[in-house]
């Protein structure tokens, strides 16, 4: 369970304004320094990292995202893009390409995506507040129908080595 103090902070002003261009890249930046073993927002929202293909350059893209992973294996990310009023780019990616990578603790799965309907969202409610307990505020500051993806997996992880992220 997420503490709600910190549930306020990340939807205070300041750091909507800040975090999306300051988490991402920190992020990043330490998971790739430690090998995909180490990912900073993790030790807040189980978080991943999301390989997809970039739907105009074809090149790849890698995004830490917050997710929840359900028994079966599967994980539900939430395109809440930090409540702003455009989707984010790999939400994009996965509806041009559904095949994407999911790296955590330093193992990488192929997945495929598939977007949730409006049906399926609220069936999937209590999963997504597992990912994100804020999505609500998220939702109303958006002002848009937030994307929700149901990723599944197609390999397992290579067990004799950490994935390169």
């Amino acid at each position: 369970m997420t503490h709600p103090l910190f549930v306020r902070l990340a939807t205070s002003r300041a750091v909507l304004r800040i975090a999306p261009h300051v988490l991402p890249r920190c992020d990043l930046f330490i998971h790739r320094l430690t090998r995909g073993r180490l990912l900073p927002s993790r030790l807040v929202l189980d978080t991943i990292v999301l390989g997809t293909t970039g739907h105009r350059s074809g090149n790849p893209r890698a995004t830490p995202l917050a997710t929840h992973r359900a028994a079966d294996g599967t994980w539900l990310v939430v395109g809440s893009n930090f409540g702003r009023s455009h989707h984010p780019a790999w939400s994009i990616n996965l509806l041009h390409c559904p095949h994407a990578t999911v790296t955590t603790r330093g193992l990488s799965w192929q997945v495929t995506a598939r977007q949730l309907t409006a049906h399926e969202k609220e069936q999937q409610r209590s999963r997504i507040l597992l990912a994100i307990p804020f999505y609500d505020s998220y939702a109303a500051r958006a002002g848009r129908d937030i994307r929700v993806f149901c990723l599944t997996s197609i390999t397992a992880p290579p067990a004799d080595r950490p994935a390169q992220a």
